[in-house]
C-alpha cells in the first residue's frame, strides 16, 4: 500500500514551490498561451517536473498523465497512473487570486484511489482514499445534504436566466477548488457542460464521493479514468437528492453542446 502521508508531503512541497511563484506574494512570472484563451507560466511546468519525478519514485510502477506532458499511450497498459494538473485555476494563480490548487490523483483500474488538493495560498489541504472517506485540514468532510433543487448552491458569477432560481456562492477559478466545495457543503452543486479532461477533476471527484457527494459526467453516467481519449463532456457534482433534478435541468443543454 502506498504511504498516504508521503503523497500528502510530496503534495505539499509541490504547493509551496509553486507559492514561491505566485504572483499574489509580489513574485514576477513568465506566462504564454499553449492556444488561444488557454493560459500556461513557468510554475505550472516547475511543479509538473517536480511531481512527476516525485510521484514516480514514489510508485515506479504507475504511468503518467498530466496536463503539462505530452501523453505516453504506455499508460494504457497500466493498472496505475499518476494523474496530475500542478496547478488548476491557472487563470486565478497568474491573476495573483487566491482559486487555485495542486491537484494529484492515483487512478487504479479507471478509478481514484487517492486524491489530494493544495491550496496553499487559502491554507487548505484535502485529501481522499477510496472507501476511507475524504478530509480537510485535519478534519472529515460531510457533503452537501441538499434536498431541494431551487436554491442550491452554486460557484458561480453569474447565472443564465434560466438558472436564476438557483443560488451564486463564490467561484474559484479552479474546478477542483469548486468541487472541494461541495464535499465541504459549502456548494451544493457544480456543472459544468464543456469537454473536460480526467486531470481537472480526478482528484477533487474522490474528495466529493468520499464526503457523500454524487460525481458524474453531465448526463448522469459514471465518470472513468485513464482512458485513451482523457476527456468526458462536463461534470455534474452535487448533494445526492438533487442529482436527478440536476441532470434533468441540463438534459437538453447537454445534447445540444456535446
Amino acid at each position: 500500500m502506498i504511504d498516504s502521508m508521503k503523497l500528502e508531503q510530496i503534495c505539499r512541497e509541490a504547493g509551496h514551490m509553486a507559492l514561491r511563484r505566485w504572483p499574489g506574494h509580489g513574485h514576477d512570472l513568465k506566462t504564454w498561451e499553449k492556444s488561444p484563451g488557454n493560459p500556461v507560466c513557468e510554475a505550472d511546468l516547475e511543479v509538473d517536473g517536480f511531481l512527476r519525478r516525485e510521484l514516480q519514485a514514489l510508485l515506479p510502477a504507475a504511468g503518467w498523465l498530466s496536463e503539462e506532458t505530452s501523453d505516453d499511450k504506455e499508460r494504457l497498459e497500466k493498472g496505475l497512473i499518476w494523474l496530475v494538473d500542478p496547478i488548476d485555476g491557472t487563470r486565478d494563480f497568474i491573476r495573483g487570486r487566491k482559486g487555485w490548487a495542486v491537484s494529484v490523483a492515483l487512478i487504479s483500474g479507471g478509478r481514484p484511489l487517492l486524491g489530494v488538493l493544495i491550496a496553499p495560498a487559502r491554507d487548505e489541504v484535502w485529501s481522499a482514499r477510496a472507501g476511507k472517506g475524504a478530509w480537510r485540514n485535519g478534519e472529515r468532510l460531510q457533503a452537501s445534504t441538499r434536498s431541494r433543487f431551487v436554491g442550491a448552491r452554486v460557484p458561480a458569477h453569474d447565472l443564465p436566466k434560466q438558472d436564476r432560481d438557483l443560488s451564486k456562492v463564490e467561484q474559484p477559478n479552479s474546478i477542483a477548488l469548486r468541487v472541494a466545495m461541495v464535499a465541504n457543503d459549502e456548494a451544493d452543486l457544480v456543472a459544468t457542460l464543456r469537454w473536460g479532461f480526467e486531470w481537472d477533476i480526478g482528484a477533487a471527484a474522490l474528495i466529493a464521493r468520499e464526503a457523500g457527494a454524487v460525481v458524474t459526467d453531465a448526463f448522469g453516467a459514471p465518470l472513468a479514468y485513464n482512458k485513451r481519449d482523457p476527456r468526458a463532456f462536463g461534470l455534474l457534482a452535487t448533494a445526492p437528492a438533487i442529482h436527478a433534478d440536476a441532470v434533468e435541468r441540463l438534459a437538453e443543454r447537454a445534447a445540444r453542446l456535446s
